[in-house]
């Protein structure tokens, strides 16, 4: 039995997900650096975490059939100034089984603060398996946040995955997701975020559509102010018949920032179809005027109009 401390109540609240710790049907697992401060698990749901050097090794896995009915919390937090967080993370999703997982990164007073996750994920079929990355960092900037993740979606399985940063400098983010899409799979990845400062944001999505039938869809959505710098690489392979995807970055940039975006469709199938968009530019000139004519100044114009691309 974990006694809860003081520790787990404060990053706890600031992911949000105090009011979690009381119920016993919401499975969570909470870490802080690479101390396990809480758990508590549903039936169907196993999971086994490690303490690894600077992280925590952590195996999950949700047996066939599973169906959890409220979200999932995974909770990585480090409340040091300066340290490395390592999260290896090895997920199974039975077949026909559905949850969905809040992931939880809590930086809340980084000055150099460095979190890696590697993770593999398969996804059985005909199951339902939603991400939902949730950041929140310090103001100053200090974090480097490396996620990679190599996952594979089986005959009909589903996949969501969201990744949004709701407070404080992004700092260095690195994101690199690589899927592989078997018959009748659905795979939907999208990315929002907004860099000021000198933030560094890179994202590398791929998604191979190797299933008759399977689709795919990655959207970015990035905003890059001051002296910040944004660079996408969006990539969708199709080699199966009736295979369908969508490649969607949209990119706004102001001051000294600096902004790319590559979208890349391949197709190796006359039966497939793939497309994309991309655009990078700065804030309409026309919806500015339109919100400063109602009282806005520029900065709240421009602020606002990022809100509804991130939204």
């Amino acid at each position: 039995m974990v006694i809860k401390t003081e520790e787990l109540y404060r990053i706890a609240k600031l992911a949000n997900i105090d009011l979690a710790l009381h119920d016993p049907n919401t499975a969570r697992i909470i870490i802080n650096k690479n101390k396990i401060i809480d758990t508590n698990l549903v039936p169907g749901l196993s999971v086994d975490p490690k303490k690894i050097e600077d992280g925590v090794d952590i195996n999950i896995v949700l047996a066939k059939g599973t169906r959890v009915r409220n979200p999932v919390h995974l909770c990585f937090g480090v409340t040091h100034k300066k340290a490395i967080q390592r999260i290896l993370l090895n997920i199974e999703i039975g077949e026909n089984s559905e949850v969905l997982i809040f992931s939880h990164c809590v930086f809340p007073n980084a000055i150099d603060v460095k979190h890696i996750m590697d993770a593999t994920i398969r996804i059985g079929k005909g199951a339902k398996y939603s991400y939902l990355e949730r950041h929140i960092h310090s103001e100053e900037g200090g974090v480097t946040v490396i996620p990679r993740a190599r996952i594979v979606l089986e005959e009909g399985a589903r996949l969501k995955t969201e990744f949004e940063l709701l407070k404080g400098r992004v700092g260095s983010i690195d994101i690199d997701y690589e899927t592989v899409c078997e018959k009748d799979s659905v795979m939907e990845m999208t990315a929002k975020i907004d860099g000021k400062g000198e933030d560094i944001i890179k994202i590398r999505e791929v998604g191979n559509l190797v299933g008759e039938g399977s689709r795919g869809v990655l959207t970015s959505r990035v905003a890059v102010r001051e002296k910040a710098k944004a660079e996408i690489y969006n990539k969708l392979v199709a080699t199966a018949a009736f295979a369908r995807g969508h490649v969607d970055c949209k990119e706004v940039i102001q001051g000294d920032a600096v902004a790319s975006a590559i979208p890349i469709v391949e197709v190796a199938n006359p039966k497939a179809r793939v497309t994309h968009e991309a655009s990078i530019g700065s804030v309409d000139a026309k919806e500015l005027q339109t919100l400063m004519s109602r009282g806005l100044t520029e900065e709240e114009a421009t602020s606002l109009i990022i809100e509804g691309l991130l939204s």
